[in-house]
């Protein structure tokens, strides 16, 4: 993101946003000299069979939105209009972002497994894609053998790296003739685009030589050195080449390219910039998670002072499309034990089935949008496991986390969206837990690079939903033991004092906005990350105060079904008190 910040302009701003089960649209313009939501839609997405292009699902969208707003926003021939007309129908400016599409077949190329290799197999897991050949210098196949491998992939698209900057050459050129090779072998049509992330003295020497065989695009090395990663850019460059090929892929797409204002962004890459600006607002004392249950991916991303630590994007393995993929790697009984009654796993499995054959479809009773919600938690819960095992930097510590996501954070409550969240995550340490209720951060993220300006003022808005300060507590007592003393004392007179036991989970009697101190004394050993003994801070109330969870990390669930039902009960009931929206 821009450090210096574009002048405001009147310029109102149409966000799209294609996911393989819903298309949103958002309309952003200035009022009072700040930019504010003016009103948000969406409609099914048409990026899949039977339609195959998304015009129809941005054309109903839209039609919604005009509907809200009572502008009109496309013309008699369903196109829209660029710019803003003076009778005021139309808009300025255009951003797009997308998510829908097949997972991409990727071709991995570097030197050493544990150094290029490794950031290139990171950098693959910041699209929807999973890597179908890998090459290095440690392959002990013979050289044609490595292009006959290249070949038979099939690849989309390539990521070339290795070297430090001014380090080696010889064997990156080596490996770049092996790519050269496939290449020239595949048919024209067939040839996968090359995206080269290495040393930059050895650039434009392998841009040249490869150019004239396929697309080749160069980022800033992302192994400067041995000891540092540097994501940002080659993300950046990523999610441009990405949205090239969706455009071939998805019909529609390409007609929107020369409609936007700054080049199309996958979903994940615009939710990452919006964590990383958090990250470098808040500074570089806690790294910002966010979280992104999706119909057909899962998005983990995580960053520290304005640098990316993580974007982790599990395609097929989401809510829709992705659903049967993410069961394959869990069991039913993993997702029986979140459900607040008895069920038949048959009954599970098959509303789990037509949760993915009819990915938009509203749960129609309770226990199916229980059956929903506890297979959210099992799905976050492994795709932060997946993600801890092959990213070097991330942990369970962070402030704020930011959730986003149909099923997250448009639960029945408020309370239902806080279980949800730390059921799944289970963060350790003090957190505030941010809903984007409305899936905004990926638009304005994409529409951060026309002006700078425009998340700042959103968020001057509230268009986030802060749920409140959760401090987690880790302690091995038994259930029912006093583990944590709490006094609150209120900045505007008075204060309460609590004790919290080891398995509960209580709200705090904190109201929105209300500011207070916490003084925390632990007992019998509980600990809260980041915290040594005692420890005092203070807090403003979130729109469920602020809650204490108790329940250890991880959490365990009674192996008695009776008693397991009536805990989740319990726990439900602690945080839903004058939680209703």
């Amino acid at each position: 993101m821009s450090e210096n910040p574009a002048s405001l302009h009147d310029d109102s701003i149409l966000a799209i946003d294609i996911g393989s089960v819903n298309t949103r649209v958002a309309l952003f313009t200035v009022v009072d000299n700040a930019y504010r939501l003016i009103a948000s839609a969406s409609a099914p997405s048409t990026a899949n069979a039977p339609f195959c292009d998304i015009g129809e699902g941005i054309h109903h969208a839209i039609q919604s939105l005009q509907e809200v707003t009572g502008q009109v926003l496309i013309d008699s021939a369903s196109r829209l209009i660029i710019p803003e007309q003076p009778d005021g129908s139309g808009v300025d400016r255009l951003v797009v972002t997308i998510s829908a599409g097949p997972p991409l077949r990727l071709a991995a190329v570097g030197l050493l497994p544990g150094v290029s290799l490794e950031s290139i197999q990171r950098l693959a897991d910041s699209i929807s894609g999973r890597v179908v050949e890998s090459l290095s210098l440690n392959d002990r196949r013979l050289p044609e053998l490595q292009v006959d491998a290249l070949i038979h992939a099939r690849p989309d698209l390539i990521l070339l790296a290795g070297g430090t900057e001014r380090g080696a050459s010889r064997s990156v050129l080596k490996m770049v003739d092996l790519v050269s090779l496939a290449l020239r072998i595949l048919p024209a049509q067939r040839r996968p685009q090359v995206v080269y992330s290495g040393n930059q003295a050895l650039a434009k020497r392998i841009k040249e030589g490869l150019e004239g065989i396929t697309t080749v695009h160069l980022t800033p090395n992302i192994r400067p050195t041995i000891d540092v990663e540097d994501l940002n850019a080659p993300l950046e460059v990523l999610s441009k080449v990405v949205a090239d090929i969706r455009a071939q892929q998805i019909g529609g797409l390409g007609a929107l390219t020369p409609l936007s204002s700054a080049p199309i962004k996958s979903t994940a890459y615009a939710f990452n910039r919006m964590v990383r600006f958090l990250s470098r607002v808040y500074g570089a004392q806690r790294a910002v998670l966010g979280v992104d249950l999706g119909g057909s991916s899962t998005v983990i991303t995580s960053a520290l002072g304005g640098h990316t630590q993580c974007l982790n994007v599990l395609s097929p393995f989401g809510m829709g499309e992705g659903l049967p993929a993410a069961l394959a790697q869990m069991r039913l009984a993993e997702i029986l034990q979140w459900l607040p009654f008895a069920a038949q796993e048959r009954d599970v499995r098959n509303a789990l089935w037509q949760k993915s054959a009819l990915p938009g479809a509203l749960p129609l009773t309770d226990e199916n949008l229980a059956i929903e919600q506890a297979t959210a938690r099992e799905i976050l819960r492994l795709a932060l496991r997946q993600t801890a095992a092959h990213w070097r930097v991330v942990g369970s510590s962070f402030d704020p986390i930011l959730v986003n996501g149909a099923v997250l954070t448009r639960a029945a409550t408020l309370g239902q969206s806080l279980l949800l969240a730390l059921d799944g995550i289970q963060p350790l340490g003090i957190s505030n837990l941010v809903l984007d209720t409305h899936s905004l951060l990926p638009s304005i993220g994409a529409a951060a690079e026309i002006n700078p300006l425009l998340p700042v003022q959103m968020f001057e808005t509230g268009m986030l939903t802060n749920l409140g300060c959760v401090i987690n507590l880790d302690c091995r007592a038994r259930r029912g033991a006093p583990v944590l003393r709490v006094r609150l004392e209120y900045e505007d007179g008075g204060d309460t004092r609590l004790e919290i036991k080891q398995g509960s989970i209580s709200r705090l009697p904190l109201r929105p906005g209300q500011a207070a101190r916490i003084h925390m004394t632990p007992l019998r050993g509980a600990r809260v990350e980041g915290w040594r003994d005692s420890a005092s801070f203070r807090v403003v109330g979130g729109a469920l105060g602020a809650v204490v969870d108790a329940r250890g990390r991880p959490i365990q669930l009674p192996a008695d079904p009776h008693q397991r039902i009536e805990l989740l009960k319990t726990w439900a009931l602690a945080v839903e008190e004058n939680a209703d929206r």
